[in-house]
């Protein structure tokens, strides 16, 4: 096993380094390469993992579930109302007075996109129950 020691400015990667474009013709040549760095405390020197998938481990096998069907959808509808509410030129100053209100409050959103999700979501999830 080859071993190198990285320069301190990468020393903690984590992500998809490269990846595979599915709609390439060249698809099953290309690689993926996936770099991971554990951050709970270990007594092993050996925190950073890389490694090499191929586009079988990337895709699913598996059809979706109703839940997941039903997670998708509402992520979709609820990212709409989101986009759609960030530019509803009646209803800006009003949330931003509101978000700024709550904002320093101990479970407080802390991002105007965050405290539009969460007031969308809490909508969907009363109209849906």
């Amino acid at each position: 096993m080859a071993k190198g020691k990285v320069v301190a400015l990468y020393e903690t990667l984590s992500g998809a380094l490269t990846k595979i474009n599915k709609k390439s013709q060249h698809v099953e040549d290309q690689r993926m390469i996936l770099a991971t760095h554990r951050v709970a405390e270990t007594t092993s020197k050996g925190c950073n993992r890389v490694y090499i998938r191929t586009v079988e481990n990337i895709t699913r096998k598996t059809p979706f579930s109703n839940d997941e069907r039903a997670a998708q959808g509402r992520f979709a509808t609820v990212a709409a109302a989101v986009a759609a509410r960030a530019k509803d030129l009646s209803k800006v100053t009003t949330d931003q007075q509101n978000f700024l209100a709550q904002k320093d409050l101990p479970n407080g959103k802390k991002t105007m996109k965050s405290y539009l999700w969460s007031l969308e979501l809490a909508a969907y999830d009363e109209e849906h129950s």
